[in-house]
């Protein structure tokens, strides 16, 4: 039980280790200290020693021997991979929600849409980070609407992973307008059942947001 109750522990403070990385809240090269994190959390330095290996796997922190943990972070490099799969992986979630979209999830994309276009009128004065954050929810019910936790899952994970990346993406009005309409089309097609079009529109949609960011595909 006392093993389980340390591994629930390591597992928290993991998530939270790596979302504050995920989220800029260490800059690269930065130095974890398993003392001031531990004290940071409430916890003692053996989860923080757990969680830190665990976040040297995936690639985010780099253990120097005889000296400590230094965060790797997100490189424009692996910014620039995560949008090169998704170009693919995301068609491949428009693809499957042609078959397992329910009516719920297709409301639930509309709502989001309407908001968005709401959000983006020209008389009103853009929110970068509402329309940022309705981005992220119409993406998230399409992978939901994939019916695959594993695909929903990884999504997910890359989504997190260029979250800074993608708030320089829609801060253009013009860029932010032009998702919409992509989006739009992403759910239509998705609604008349037309899978090589939802796949075609899904793909074309991140390449159009690579352009944005001025990365080559």
């Amino acid at each position: 039980m006392a093993e389980m109750q340390d591994y629930s522990l390591s597992a928290r403070v993991f998530q939270k280790i790596r979302e504050d990385i995920i989220a800029g809240k260490y800059a690269e090269h930065d130095e974890l200290r398993e003392i001031t994190i531990g004290k940071e959390l409430g916890v003692s330095r053996t989860p923080v020693r757990e969680a830190l290996r665990q976040l040297e796997l995936e690639g985010l922190v780099t253990i120097i021997p005889n000296k400590g943990a230094y965060v790797s972070g997100i490189t424009p490099k692996d910014v620039h991979d995560i949008y090169c799969m998704r170009s693919y992986l995301e068609g491949l979630c428009a693809r499957w929600a042609t078959k397992y979209i329910t009516p719920e999830q297709i409301s639930k994309l509309e709502e989001i849409i309407l908001l968005s276009e709401f959000h983006t009128k020209p008389e009103n004065t853009v929110n970068a980070q509402q329309v940022t954050n309705l981005d992220g929810q119409f993406h998230a019910v399409m992978y939901e609407a994939s019916n695959s936790k594993i695909l929903s899952h990884t999504m997910m994970d890359f989504h997190k992973y260029v979250q800074n990346a993608r708030k320089k993406s829609v801060v253009s009005e013009e860029r932010a307008r032009k998702s919409i309409r992509e989006h739009k089309l992403i759910l239509r097609a998705i609604k008349d059942k037309d899978a090589d079009l939802a796949e075609q529109l899904a793909n074309e949609h991140i390449l159009h947001v690579m352009q944005n960011l001025k990365m080559e595909p």
